[in-house]
């Protein structure tokens, strides 16, 4: 039978799995929006997965402030722990390089669509007959900013 302490162990790293498990299902499922082009799909579960994440991270910070929490889980169990981590990580990565690619879509379009616009304004015509400014016809405001 398990020591008191690795029966502690044991559950904490069950809790941190199925934590991490759960993470990375909702992360994935997000990753799967961007993939698809709708953005407003991945914003259902954004609540659940900012708390679930701020949870992870607090879990985290603990446990590598003190080790000693889940020393004592058996090989196996803090294997188990790994594979969940990895499979996190590369969730995460996958997420990453969706939103990146949105990104990247994003600001084309709007860059587009100030090229656009800019040239249906035409350049400064200057003064027309009579040393009057021709009016602006179309008051349009289009924010650009390469920097998101």
């Amino acid at each position: 039978m398990a020591d008191e302490p690795s029966l502690a162990a044991e559950g904490r790293i069950d809790e941190l799995i199925a934590l991490t498990e759960r993470l990375t299902a909702l992360i994935a499922e997000q990753a799967q929006a961007f993939e698809a082009r709708r953005p407003q799909d991945a914003a259902r579960n954004m609540e659940e997965t900012t708390r679930l994440a701020n949870i992870y991270r607090r879990e985290a910070q603990t446990l590598r402030a003190q080790p000693s929490l889940v020393a004592a889980a058996s090989k196996p169990e803090l294997q188990r722990l790994i594979r969940a981590t990895e499979g996190f990580d590369a969730v995460m990565a996958r997420q990453g390089r969706a939103l990146n690619a949105a990104k990247t879509i994003t600001e084309g379009l709007v860059h587009a669509i100030a090229t656009e616009i800019s040239n249906q304004r035409g350049a400064n015509t200057g003064y027309g007959p009579a040393g009057v400014k021709p009016p602006n016809t179309a008051a349009t405001a289009v924010t650009l900013n390469r920097h998101a």
